[in-house]
């Protein structure tokens, strides 16, 4: 939202998820705003280097900054104050969790119904009533729910991949059939991949890297063209009500420190951490987890950050290094991690994945994918209400022992599948390090991106010649993502700076 007033002052505000973005330039003593940062950009406009350096830690861009230089993209829950010639950028909106303290699980149960059939309510607008259906439980609620309040079953889309550990279609057409959806069903493939990229990734306002994108796209494409024109979509159930595995591995991590403090520091970290003991493989396992532990939240969320596990310096060029400050993106992380009013870890945990999750990654995915495809989208799971039930829920609720959206899954047996409730989350993840080794065409565009983008002074050519010369051969999903990340990141130059060189002093 953009509100110039008679005086001169202008008001920007975006909503509680960044669901419709917003991004603001000052120029000439007066302030430009659109919903897209390239729409604000001059021919030509200065890359930021530390933008880049960030897409490649958090494949993706966190507001507020964006991909251009003195182009600032707001936060979710943030509003911007111009006046004057100055601007001033403050939250409105930080989660504040006040837990039931004697909660009644029958009224709860009741209640979050008829929210959550309110929630999916709200976001219908009388056409085709439709939604994605990964076949997890917040696509399945949104389908079963859209009956409860259209009256009518809903249209459902479904994405699979012809690769062995990727596809979870059965359950999708489990809920189909359990619903009595009106159910529609495509299997992305590697020729896919080979048209879609270029177009999905310039479609972008900056470069993105959740490779979910693309089948998103696919998904999006194949609504629309049944007639759909507006679609909704279940993300934000996993971030509100504990649905995502790494809350269990934290809790599994928060148990260390609740051992005597004699015993860690007098045993275990000795042992498994200064001795030559750690190397054993039977006892590495156990040094990682002691290591991990020891590591202060949200620190510790990136033990697992795939830019970091290869190496800065062996990733990327010492020119490009030398402009950007590789601590900036934790710092970042441990202002939007102290926010969130709780004594909770896990609805710390939560809150900061509604940031660094929802806001900058998960539905930019589905909100700019859903747009390329020509469809409105909605999300009933960030309804204002269904939020404002879950910052309500005792943390027990969420997370119970270590079985993930306890209350969520219970409130909704019977409702549900029982076989979509004790499925694992996978969603739409795409098996592209696997087709990568397997397909010419798709092996070509990636090589080719990547050399082209190892000229631009970012990426090491060293670091380019063994991922693909070896790595990706050897381990295919893993290193996969890598090639992805700088693949998307070249398309995307390709289609907006297709002269940008980020090692040289000056652009």
């Amino acid at each position: 939202m953009g509100l110039r007033e008679a005086s001169g002052r202008t008001v920007l505000a975006v909503d509680r998820f960044g669901i419709r973005t917003l991004c603001y330039r000052l120029e000439g003593g007066a302030i430009r705003f659109a919903e897209r940062a390239d729409a604000l950009a001059d021919p030509g406009h200065e890359l930021d280097p530390q933008a880049i350096f960030d897409y490649l830690y958090f494949h993706a861009i966190p507001s507020p900054r964006t991909i251009f230089k003195d182009i600032h993209r707001l936060p979710a829950g943030h509003y911007a104050l111009f006046e004057e010639g100055r601007v001033v950028v403050e939250p409105y909106w930080t989660p504040v969790f006040e837990e039931a303290r004697q909660p009644d699980l029958p009224a709860l149960r009741e209640e979050f119904r008829e929210v959550l059939k309110g929630a999916v309510k709200r976001q219908l607008d009388g056409s085709k009533p439709a939604c994605f259906l990964s076949g997890g439980t917040d696509s399945s609620t949104v389908a079963g729910m859209i009956r409860e309040a259209a009256g009518v079953p809903a249209a459902t889309y479904s994405i699979g991949f012809e690769a062995e550990g990727y596809d979870e279609m059965a359950y999708a057409r489990i809920a189909a059939r359990h619903f009595g959806t009106d159910h529609h069903e495509y299997y992305v493939t590697p020729d896919d991949l080979v048209r879609g990229i270029g177009p999905v990734a310039r479609h972008y306002d900056q470069p993105f890297g959740n490779s979910s994108a693309l089948p998103a796209y696919y998904c999006a494409k194949m609504a629309r063209e049944d007639g759909v024109t507006r679609i909704l979509a279940g993300d934000g159930g996993d971030e509100l009500f504990g649905g995502n595995s790494r809350y269990a591995m934290q809790r599994i991590f928060g148990a260390y420190v609740r051992l005597p403090r004699a015993l860690r520091q007098g045993v275990l970290e000795p042992v498994l951490l200064r001795t030559p003991v750690a190397g054993v493989p039977l006892l590495r396992k156990s040094a990682s987890y002691v290591k991990q532990a020891n590591t202060p939240m949200p620190d510790r969320l990136q033990s697992y950050n795939l830019l970091l596990r290869l190496g800065v310096g062996e990733v990327l060029e010492p020119g490009f290094l030398s402009r950007v400050d590789c601590e900036l993106p934790l710092s970042q992380q441990r202002e939007t991690w102290a926010q969130a009013s709780t004594a909770s870890e896990l609805n710390r945990t939560l809150a900061y994945d509604w940031r660094y999750t929802l806001a900058e990654s998960d539905l930019p995915k589905v909100s700019m994918t859903t747009q390329l495809a020509g469809l409105a989208v909605g999300y009933p799971m960030l309804d204002d209400a269904l939020v404002d039930f879950s910052l309500r829920l005792p943390e027990s609720y969420k997370l119970r022992g270590l079985k993930l959206r306890w209350f969520f899954k219970e409130a909704l047996r019977g409702f549900l599948p029982d076989a979509v409730i004790a499925k694992k989350k996978q969603g739409f993840g795409l098996p592209f390090g696997v087709w990568l080794t397997r397909h010419e065409a798709l092996r070509r565009l990636a090589s080719d991106s990547l050399a082209s983008l190892a000229t631009r002074g970012i990426v090491r050519p060293e670091f380019v010649g063994t991922l693909l010369g070896h790595r990706v051969r050897e381990h295919p999903a893993y290193y996969g993502e890598m090639v992805w990340i700088l693949m998307m990141l070249e398309q995307w130059l390709q289609g907006h700076a297709p002269d940008a060189n980020l090692g040289d002093a000056v652009l």
